[in-house]
């Protein structure tokens, strides 16, 4: 347990107890597609030879000295209570250098962990004035596990090949190839937040305060008009609700995203906070970062693999459905097809009984309409 005591250079000054993970590996809490992208990467020879090299291209050195000249320095002496949350995630984590910390002034709720040689870690006045002191504790802890995992260096990466997209625009094919990896980039990075979602959980060891903050996040400081039973009940419709339409809408509104939907994350995390995984980290077992080395990049590419199969095959959105019924080959599936868009409103959809007058016939769904959202 976290003993209150000097670790490492950091003053530990917790408002509660909370359990310390020493030498812990950031694939502890990393999701399975973030994780094998790591692990490949971390395995590839000179890895970090060329992205040093892309250094010298890449703002970083810009964004250092502007954070360090016009924002606030986190310290002893400037948002201290902020400064004792960031020594306590890195307490927890064990992680040994402590990164930089600024506030920023910017009314949007945000926070973020770039930088390619040390990471630094901003979070906004927004951010500051919305959230509690433990709903906050989430979120440092969720930044300190970018920091952790080495998130930051591709974060950095991502910014800036969004911002030269737009400058490029205007050359077709160069917009079109810098956009793929930045659709790729982006598609990991989701990943990614959800991994730093559980590094956060796993700082601040509280649920609830993880699920009020982003509720915040989502609908802003009205804890009193909201509820976590509706809000996850939210991300349960917006999975199964609808047909083939929406399930391709969906798709469409994530793509330019490097978060996942808010609902979606306060789900994942629920989902990963009741698992056997989450419960045998808080007794202590859990992979140690000097066994990172021997990690095999098959191996998590298999886990990978097996996540999201389990994925599509217990998803209820009506795209998973049908790829789950091509591959089971369904006998139902004719007649899904036969009665259009409406034969795909998710897994509650059964095989007909005789012929169907059409694709409103109430029988095929025992469900009330969905309002498609």
């Amino acid at each position: 347990m976290s003993d209150g005591h000097e670790h490492n250079g950091h003053e530990h000054v917790p408002s509660r107890q909370r359990r310390r993970f020493p030498g812990i590996s950031s694939r502890t809490y990393e999701h399975p597609a973030d994780r094998s992208a790591l692990v490949a990467l971390r395995k590839l020879s000179g890895f970090d030879t060329v992205f040093k090299a892309l250094s010298g291209l890449l703002p970083e050195r810009s964004l250092r000295l502007l954070f360090l000249s016009d924002s606030v320095r986190v310290s002893d002496q400037q948002f201290a209570h902020l400064n004792v949350m960031l020594r306590d995630a890195c307490y927890i984590l064990d992680l040994e250098k402590v990164p930089p910390m600024y506030v920023n002034q910017d009314p949007q709720p945000n926070a973020m962990c770039i930088g390619l040689d040390e990471p630094i870690i901003v979070v906004t006045t927004g951010l500051v004035e919305l959230l509690d002191e433990e709903e906050m504790r989430a979120v440092v802890g969720h930044e300190v596990g970018h920091a952790l995992s080495g998130h930051s260096v591709y974060r950095t990466i991502l910014l800036f090949l969004t911002s030269l997209a737009v400058r490029v625009a205007w050359i077709p094919l160069g917009n079109l190839a810098i956009m793929a990896i930045v659709t790729g980039l982006r598609e990991w990075f989701r990943k990614s937040e959800l991994s730093a979602d559980r590094a956060g959980l796993l700082v601040g060891q509280d649920l609830q305060a993880s699920m009020r903050g982003l509720m915040k996040i989502a609908g802003g400081n009205h804890l009193h008009e909201m509820n976590v039973d509706a809000f996850l009940a939210q991300a349960e419709e917006y999975e199964a609700g609808g047909d083939l339409r929406d399930s391709v809408l969906k798709i469409l509104n994530v793509l330019p995203r490097s978060h996942p939907f808010t609902t979606v994350r306060a789900a994942e995390l629920k989902k990963w906070a009741e698992s056997r995984d989450y419960q045998r980290i808080m007794d202590g077992h859990y992979p140690r970062r000097d066994e990172d080395k021997d990690t095999s990049v098959r191996d998590s590419w298999r886990e990978s693999a097996n996540h999201y199969s389990t994925h599509v095959k217990s998803s209820k959105d009506p795209l998973m459905k049908l790829v789950t019924d091509l591959a089971g080959g369904a006998g139902d599936l004719g007649d899904r097809v036969r009665r259009g868009f409406g034969g795909f409103t998710g897994p509650s959809a059964k095989p007909s009984q005789g012929p169907q007058p059409g694709p409103s016939d109430p029988s095929g769904d025992d469900r009330p309409p969905s309002d498609g959202s």
